[in-house]
């Protein structure tokens, strides 16, 4: 995987030439409307195209030399967060495009023939992803991580919205049910945002998990009542104890030297 910074922005129209290098001549060219681009940072070189009229997948391609960097995965997260569920067709024939796609969550469904190709077309939905909020707290090199009782996995501090929540409000609020910690959501920074699969009763089910910083470093817990302990846990203690994405976590926050490696 390449440590190349990747953006996604909407569709410009001097984007085309770019898209055109690796977009199939049968495709239509790229409309504005509900179009985004994967562009190279520095260089501003476009290396994705994706196209999303309402819910739908209609276009997406990488570019051959940008394959294999996760880039068309960050592309469906992105419509993912627009749009919530997500539906698209493929070619029955296709299998890697079936392969890509049933990775990342979605479902085959019904079968139908295009009747201008005559090529067999494959339904794929996925339901929209978990949203979620989470607080990394860095202390010594270590990942504050909590386990709710009954439960032997440590997942972040944080949990799912409330209606008419924002982010930061909906954490801010998690942190003190969980920690006794109060936070104002104001406080409270966006650090990036982690796409995986959710982990315990929602398992298999993508999961978007905001992950903030902020607030005080010296803190004193106290675990409410879901919360049977918390921890401060290295690398090679989360890879044993936590959640799939509380791994990815700590590999971002490795890649940024604010945990060892």
């Amino acid at each position: 995987m390449s440590s190349r910074p990747t953006i996604i922005r909407p569709y410009r129209p001097e984007d085309e030439q770019a898209v055109t290098g690796f977009r199939p001549r049968t495709v239509r060219p790229s409309a504005e409307p509900d179009t985004w681009v994967a562009v190279d940072e520095p260089d501003g070189k476009v290396v994705g195209l994706l196209h999303l009229p309402g819910s739908e997948i209609s276009d997406l391609y990488v570019a051959p030399e940008a394959q294999r960097r996760g880039i068309g995965t960050q592309l469906v997260e992105h419509a993912a967060s627009l749009r919530g569920a997500l539906s698209l067709e493929v070619s029955a024939r296709n299998t890697a495009a079936r392969a890509f796609y049933t990775h990342l969550g979605f479902t085959e469904g019904s079968h139908r023939t295009d009747k201008s190709t005559g090529e067999t077309l494959v339904a794929l939905d996925r339901p929209a992803p978990l949203r979620s909020v989470s607080w990394l707290h860095v202390r010594d090199g270590r990942l504050l991580s909590v386990r709710t009782r009954g439960n032997d996995t440590f997942y972040l501090p944080g949990g799912k919205y409330e209606p008419g929540e924002t982010a930061p409000e909906a954490l801010s609020r998690e942190l003190s049910e969980e920690l006794g910690l109060s936070i104002p959501a104001d406080e409270l920074r966006q650090a990036f945002v982690i796409h995986a699969t959710a982990h315990g009763v929602n398992a298999g089910r993508r999961l978007h998990m905001t992950c903030f910083t902020g607030g005080p470093q010296d803190i004193d817990p106290a675990p409410g009542r879901e919360i049977a302990e918390y921890a401060w846990f290295d690398r090679h203690e989360a890879r044993d104890r936590c959640a799939p994405a509380h791994m990815q976590v700590v590999n971002r926050l490795i890649a940024e030297g604010r945990m060892a490696a």
